[in-house]
């Protein structure tokens, strides 16, 4: 960081007299042949009468700025989107909940065949393979969304991905 020139400051005997005294006694105390009891009597004095005229830098830092209400902890943008990545990459639990895909599969299944029954094992087989591809496919298309210089997955990646992989014409 670049250096800068400090520029020069009033005292802090005179910033405190500056907002409570009359001019008349400015002009007194910094006179040179006051005494410096008299000096230290009236800053005393002046502390005393107006309370606590600077607040500490600690206090300044932990006061909050809007009235009172603390505001909630942000992260920055990215960094749950970065962990929550992370996380599932580690992890090896569905991620559709299993009823809702139970029930999908037999709305599915009605439009071949009428009181179709399932083993609980098929339903779970059924659902490990579509996560899988579904998981594969938006691998391929967060691939073509980089390629096209963009983070963000569009439908256009998947109908891309699904091209190339030879899934639609």
């Amino acid at each position: 960081m670049a250096r800068t020139k400090q520029t020069a400051r009033n005292p802090p005997v005179e910033r405190l007299l500056a907002r409570s005294s009359p001019p008349s006694d400015r002009s007194l105390l910094f006179h040179r042949s006051i005494p410096v009891a008299r000096v230290l009597y009236l800053i005393i004095f002046f502390v005393c009468r107006i309370g606590s005229v600077h607040r500490s830098k600690a206090a300044r830092k932990s006061a909050p700025t809007t009235g009172g209400v603390k505001r909630p902890h942000r992260f920055r943008p990215g960094t749950v989107a970065l962990r929550e990545i992370r996380k599932y990459q580690k992890s090896t639990e569905l991620l559709v909940r299993k009823l809702p895909f139970q029930r999908l599969v037999r709305e599915v299944a009605q439009d071949f065949k009428y009181d179709l029954r399932f083993q609980s094992h098929a339903v779970l087989a059924l659902q490990e393979a579509a996560e899988a591809y579904l998981v594969g496919l938006f691998e391929d298309a967060n691939l073509c969304a980089i390629h096209a210089r963009r983070v963000t997955i569009m439908p256009r990646d998947i109908q891309l991905a699904r091209r190339i992989r030879g899934e639609r014409a």
